[in-house]
């Protein structure tokens, strides 16, 4: 069973995403910190880290080039990385962290479940300003 590791302090946040992804098939763990990302990444092992963008004293983007960096000197394996950020605008901010995918809020159930399910495959998802009034769309 895949594990997605969660890192939000806002239980809203947690819950609309345990709601979309978490089921038989796909087991959701949360940290409350961004400083706690890597450690548990070493620990639990995800298949999919999914980073809220505004996360106390570290957030999402912080926290993902964190990883990055781990792995650029061979310290962790590659661990795909959504990130939901809070406005269009922080789509570039997601792009230069090296994150896999990224979902812009307010969270779409529908669309937050394919997006996971695309990054967890391998893949990588992109919203971008036009695809938020309809369905996402994956990278190429």
């Amino acid at each position: 069973m895949p594990r997605v590791l969660l890192a939000t302090d806002a239980d809203r946040i947690h819950e609309e995403v345990d709601a979309a992804v978490a089921g038989d098939d796909i087991e959701v763990i949360r940290v409350n910190r961004g400083v706690d990302v890597l450690p548990t990444v070493r620990s639990a092992r995800p298949d999919l880290v999914i980073l809220d963008l505004q996360i106390g004293n570290m957030g999402g983007m912080a926290a993902c080039m964190d990883l990055r960096l781990d792995e650029s000197v061979g310290k962790l394996d590659h661990v795909p990385v959504l990130i939901l950020l809070d406005r269009e605008a922080d789509i570039f901010l997601a792009s230069r962290c090296d994150a896999d995918g990224w979902v812009v809020k307010p969270l779409d159930p529908m669309r937050l479940r394919e997006a996971a399910t695309t990054v967890l495959g391998g893949g990588t998802w992109a919203e971008q300003p036009t695809d938020l009034h309809g369905a996402g769309a994956p990278r190429a």
